[in-house]
């Protein structure tokens, strides 16, 4: 009975194991396959452009040099969307970066963020 019980717990943890490595490859896989996909040019925008969409119902940002449409996201977000709101139609990098409160997003929060890329911040008037 000894026997078969360290049998069977050994057979679990390969199994455990297996699953946990197999899940390690298979995200390293999707990145490299993220990697090696063109990107299309990105339409740019201007700052005055970015400012005209400040609304709840039409939220645009700023953030690093790139312009996204975070419109479709706001009843998402994890907090109050009232956070995010008085920073619809600006230049929001430093409060990305910090949240407001010193702390940076997780990579999760960086990973979506990119759903929502509409463009690059430019000089386009």
């Amino acid at each position: 009975m000894r026997k078969l019980f360290i049998i069977s717990t050994t057979i679990f943890w390969l199994a455990v194991a297996g699953f946990w490595l197999s899940g390690k490859f298979h995200t390293a896989e999707k990145i490299n396959e993220t990697a090696t996909v063109a990107q299309p040019a990105l339409r740019e925008y201007s700052l005055k452009q970015v400012a005209s969409h400040n609304l709840e119902s039409n939220c645009w940002m700023a953030i690093e040099g790139q312009v996204y449409d975070l419109t479709a996201y706001l009843p998402s977000h994890p907090s109050d969307p009232a956070i995010v709101l008085p920073w619809c139609g600006r230049e929001a990098s430093n409060a990305w970066q910090t949240k407001t409160v010193g702390r940076p997003h997780s990579s999760l929060a960086q990973h979506l963020l990119e759903r929502y890329l509409i463009g690059k911040l430019g000089e386009t008037p």
